[in-house]
């Protein structure tokens, strides 16, 4: 049986006041939800207060993003090495810093085998455009971005890192996919591309979450479905909401 997680990534939301304010009214109302894997994802500079506060709960921590490099001349970047013992999670390859700034699969694989090295449970994230949904290549890409994200791995490697299944045509649009859509994606595609590069055991032991527009109106739908095992929640993490959210997938998934 997988385990559910639920991460919020709050992106470039929410000051250290704000932050610190924020966790302490959620973080005893998402540590009484158990069976499943809660996740905060803040902003860099509010990481170490947050930690703080998550002490005395089981809730994980996780940054947005690192350089794979491990100290050098890289102004504004952040190191695994500065991640290592403050968090657990990091969120890679989203599609965001993609787009905005230029990541390729490359660099995307490069961090993962990075953050492996030093302890930190990579978020994977891939997923299709609008254009390229609309043309029937949600396969060929999205597998594609499996492969490229998931080589020279081993199969241990691959069985104990997450991947979010982000449309990007769903993310801060208000237009999720469905749970069936997405869990079509998540089984074939992501699941099936595993198994032929591994093996059917290490396809079926990866946590696939999906993201795009999560709601506590339309989680229950994600959840319900046999290969999805969260949510990356992007928006409705930055408000109570985050803990109604994951008190429903705990009640779907029937923990």
């Amino acid at each position: 049986m997988r385990t559910p997680i639920i991460a919020g990534n709050w992106k470039m939301h929410k000051t250290i006041e704000e932050a610190v304010a924020f966790v302490r009214e959620i973080r005893f109302k998402l540590n009484e939800i158990k069976g499943v894997d809660k996740v905060i994802c803040p902003p860099f500079v509010a990481l170490a207060p947050v930690k703080e506060l998550l002490v005395p709960t089981d809730i994980g921590l996780g940054a947005q993003n690192m350089y794979f490099e491990e100290q050098g001349a890289y102004t504004g970047e952040i190191s695994p090495l500065m991640l290592k013992g403050l968090c657990q999670y990091v969120i890679l390859g989203h599609s965001e810093r993609r787009a905005y700034f230029g990541e390729t699969d490359e660099g995307v694989n490069r961090k993962i085998k990075a953050a492996f090295a030093h302890g930190l449970t990579p978020i994977v994230c891939v997923g299709e455009s609008l254009e390229q949904h609309e043309a029937g290549q949600t396969e060929e890409w999205v597998s594609g971005q499996v492969r490229a994200a998931l080589d020279g791995l081993t199969a241990d490697q691959v069985r104990s890192l997450i991947i979010a299944y982000e449309p990007i045509w769903a993310i801060g649009t208000g237009k999720a996919a469905t749970g069936a859509g997405a869990n079509a994606v998540i089984g074939l595609t992501i699941r099936g591309t595993i198994a032929d590069l591994y093996d059917q055991a290490t396809a079926q032991a990866v946590r696939v979450q999906y993201g795009g527009s999560v709601k506590p109106n339309n989680i229950a739908e994600f959840m319900s479905q046999p290969d999805i095992d969260g949510a990356l929640v992007g928006g409705a993490s930055l408000k109570p909401d985050f803990v109604e959210i994951v008190r429903i997938s705990a009640e779907v998934k029937g923990v």
